[in-house]
């Protein structure tokens, strides 16, 4: 399971480097400012959290269920909390109704409290 959190934290880093490239660059001429600010918002959590990750695989061992629990709460934040931002962010120019999305944001942010939550708990328990 360490191996995972790694992996996804990885990951993740990687596409943050990358989308902060993108919304830095190309994104300037396609997008609102208002956009491009929430964007960055997307790419700047989704970088703490994956860094987060990276911490999880490394100093812990990831065996216990509040352990593991902690690790797939900030997976699943990240992803329902940054992507659904990124979707937000092109709903208009794309076409597509963004009303599903909405309530998306709020669940991921939530997910990465709980995940915070739990590292104080694992951390208080060592």
């Amino acid at each position: 399971m360490k191996q995972v959190f790694l992996v996804i934290g990885g990951l993740y880093g990687m596409l943050s480097v990358i989308f902060g490239a993108l919304g830095s660059h190309a994104l300037k001429k396609v997008l609102p400012i208002e956009k491009l600010d929430s964007f960055e918002i997307g790419v700047r959590y989704q970088m703490y959290h994956a860094i987060v990750l990276l911490f999880i695989g490394m100093f812990f061992n990831v065996t216990t269920l509040l352990e593991k629990l902690m690790g797939w709460f900030f997976v699943l934040g990240v992803f329902c909390f940054s992507f659904s931002i990124y979707a937000l962010t092109f709903a208009e120019k794309f076409g597509y109704s963004k009303s599903f999305l909405g309530p998306i944001t709020p669940i991921g942010g939530f997910f990465m409290i709980m995940g915070w939550f739990l590292l104080i708990v694992n951390v208080m328990r060592k």
